[in-house]
């Protein structure tokens, strides 16, 4: 389980084989305690002063899902294509929207969903990753806003997103279930 931030240049010096384990086992890092929380817990908003991020659990995860796809979509292309162009997505505009349900709504998805859509985007990709020579690592697509990124700047990055997020998510599980013994 995460114990600290990830820094994403501790990724950098990575081989590409040891990336890509690191990236598969990503999932691993969450506490499974997610599974058994309430509704009520997975739709707790908490407080910029908390120091855990303001997001839900439930929003939190949604977006990780959202994520995966996004960077899994642009890693294919960047594959496939010559310096394809990606587009951006607003994740705020996501929450807003309502895309991840909301507190009060019937639309709660099940956390389940989203570890699983998750675990099969990550295994499915980590496997695909693992056929691809070296020199693809080095092929290059183009992001509106951060410039020229290569397949490998995309995978440490994708890798470090779930990293960083896991360890605001461990932090938020930790709090509600010690809230809950509490009471």
């Amino acid at each position: 389980m995460l114990t600290k931030k990830s820094d994403i240049s501790e990724l950098r010096p990575l081989t590409n084989t040891d990336l890509i384990r690191r990236f598969c086992v990503g999932l691993e890092n969450l506490d499974q305690r997610l599974l058994q929380l309430t509704d009520e817990q997975l739709d707790t908003k908490f407080n910029a002063e908390d120091g855990v991020g303001e997001w839900p659990c439930r929003v939190l995860m949604g977006h990780l899902a959202d994520a995966e796809i996004a960077f899994v979509h642009r890693m294919r292309r960047i594959a496939a294509e010559e310096r394809p162009l990606f587009a951006v997505w607003d994740e705020n505009e996501f929450i807003t929207s309502g895309l991840y349900g909301t507190p009060g709504n019937t639309a709660r998805f099940p956390i389940t969903d989203y570890v699983n859509t998750i675990d099969a985007v990550r295994k499915w990709t980590g496997t695909w990753l693992g056929t691809l020579p070296d020199s693809t690592f080095l092929r290059a697509g183009q992001h509106p806003e951060r410039g020229e990124q290569t397949l490998r700047v995309v995978l440490e990055y994708a890798t470090w997103h779930l990293e960083q997020h896991g360890w605001f998510l461990n932090q938020k599980i930790a709090r509600l279930v010690h809230l809950n013994s509490r009471s």
